[in-house]
C-alpha cells in the first residue's frame, strides 16, 4: 500500500546505519573525516570509531582527531553522544573529552547523520574565537 501524502515514512534505525557504514566504507563521505564501526561484530550498528583531520590555520591543524560515536536506540531520531579520544582544549568539549551539545550549537534534525556531527565539529576546530586555545601536546588521550 503506497503512503499518503501526508504520511511520513520511518526508516528502520539499522538501515539508516548501515546506508552510513556503506557510505563511509566506499570513501562516498567528505575527505577530511572518516568512520566506521568500532568494533566489526556490533550487530547493533551502535559505536562507532571516527577521526577528524584538523583543519588549516585551526588550533589542531594537520592533527589526526580520534573520538567515538555512540548511536542509541533512538538514533537518528536523538543525537549521538560524542566521546573524544584525543585531547582537545575547545570549550564545547569537557574535562573527559565528552562533545557538550548546547555549546557546540549542533541542530540535530531526524536526516542528519554521523558525517553531519563530524563535518560540524571540524568546522568549529576553525572558529576564530578558537585560534588562541591551547591544545595539549599531540597524541594526548583522555582516560
Amino acid at each position: 500500500m503506497a503512503a499518503s501524502s501526508g504520511e511520513v515514512i520511518v526508516v528502520p534505525r539499522n538501515f539508516v546505519l548501515l546506508e552510513e557504514l556503506e557510505k563511509a566504507e566506499k570513501g562516498q563521505t567528505d575527505m577530511t573525516i572518516s568512520y566506521g564501526l568500532s568494533e566489526s561484530d556490533d550487530i547493533s550498528l551502535s559505536m562507532w570509531q571516527c577521526t577528524i583531520l584538523g583543519p588549516t590555520n585551526s588550533p589542531v591543524e594537520n592533527r589526526i582527531i580520534s573520538l567515538l560515536i555512540m548511536c542509541g536506540p533512538k538514533y537518528p531520531f536523538e543525537m549521538p553522544s560524542v566521546q573524544f579520544q584525543s585531547k582537545v582544549n575547545f570549550p564545547f568539549v569537557d574535562s573527559h573529552g565528552k562533545l557538550i551539545g548546547d555549546k557546540v550549537k549542533l541542530v540535530w534534525k531526524p536526516t542528519s547523520r554521523i558525517e553531519h556531527v563530524l563535518v560540524h565539529i571540524r568546522n568549529q576546530f576553525n572558529k576564530k574565537e578558537y585560534t588562541r586555545e591551547k591544545q595539549p601536546a599531540d597524541g594526548e588521550m583522555y582516560n
